[in-house]
């Protein structure tokens, strides 16, 4: 449920798509002929998405009909609630058709957005589904082997560049001011391929306490440099080099490229020292830390032999 309110979220104008760009315009069509502004309306950029739409799992693998039956039981009083509050993050929503449909009879708003998520889940993500929950499969497994080995320093210290763990306190950069003890309560930890650019947080009750970050290696999900799109890019430079030139469609640090491509720090540093060298990426300062961007030749280089 999550994957595919993720999914429905890189549709907006508001937010890049990243390395889902051509994934997204190979089934525009498809998308095309749902309208997904019921579910858009209430993703707003910066602000409340109702967690109602993606309530946190129950199990380690959830059937979509489980999650679609748990929404469709969500208590009137809190989609309303909910959908009111989302609609007042963004100026005008609520006075446009779809916000007055969705502010209406709560029963009717729920049956419009449990619609239009059925069926991009058919349409979009159902039919990638194998391809996704491999590679969050993979994350898991990677992030359990290093809570064995390590404990939980071990854990967060490279979970998510975005999060942080000193004495006994989970903090994610950039965050508002929420904060929730867990007091026993545990937390949830649930990787994602299409939320690939932000940490997300579920404090409110009564969810179980979340967080939801990008899944390690998402940046290679729809890559195959061998036979596909970066196959001659990465003859002429490497096969990873070309994979990371690819995936700075927007600037990007070190570390977050190494966390989105599943390769070690170093490793992407000294790629990053070759792109550099050869005019294909450059690197700016932003803070404390440096983010590396396509050059206009490292672009011509990818428009050319892709």
């Amino acid at each position: 449920m999550l994957e595919t309110i993720e999914a429905i979220r890189l549709t907006t104008p508001e937010d890049l798509p990243g390395h889902h760009h051509g994934f997204l315009e190979s089934i525009k069509d498809r998308l095309d002929a749902l309208d997904l502004r019921p579910v858009t309306l209430l993703q707003p950029r910066r602000g409340y998405s109702p967690d109602f739409l993606s309530p946190p799992p129950t199990t380690a693998h959830p059937r979509f009909e489980d999650e679609l039956a748990r929404i469709e039981a969500t208590p009137l009083d809190r989609v309303a609630g909910d959908i009111a509050r989302s609609l007042r993050e963004t100026r005008g929503a609520a006075d446009t058709e779809v916000g007055r449909r969705l502010l209406g009879d709560p029963a009717e708003a729920l049956s419009l957005l449990t619609g239009v998520i059925r069926d991009v889940w058919r349409e979009v993500i159902e039919p990638v589904w194998p391809k996704v929950r491999a590679l969050l499969d993979a994350d898991v497994a990677h992030q359990s082997r290093r809570l064995a080995e390590g404990g939980l320093d071990r854990l967060f210290a490279e979970l998510h560049p975005q999060l942080r763990w000193r004495d006994g306190v989970l903090i994610r950069a950039g965050g508002g001011d929420e904060h929730r003890r867990l007091a026993g309560e545990g937390l949830l930890l649930i990787p994602s391929a299409f939320k690939f650019d932000q940490v997300l947080v579920i404090l409110d009750p009564p969810w179980q306490p979340t967080v939801i970050y990008p899944a390690r290696g998402v940046g290679a999900l729809w890559q195959s440099p061998q036979t596909g799109e970066l196959a001659a890019v990465g003859r002429l430079i490497g096969r990873s080099r070309a994979i990371l030139l690819a995936g700075l469609a927007e600037p990007a640090s070190t570390t977050v490229l190494a966390h989105r491509h599943a390769l070690a720090a170093g490793t992407v540093s000294q790629h990053l020292t070759v792109l550099r060298d050869a005019g294909l990426v450059v690197g700016q300062r932003y803070g404390h830390e440096i983010r590396y961007r396509r050059t206009p030749l490292g672009a011509a280089i990818l428009n050319r032999t892709t």
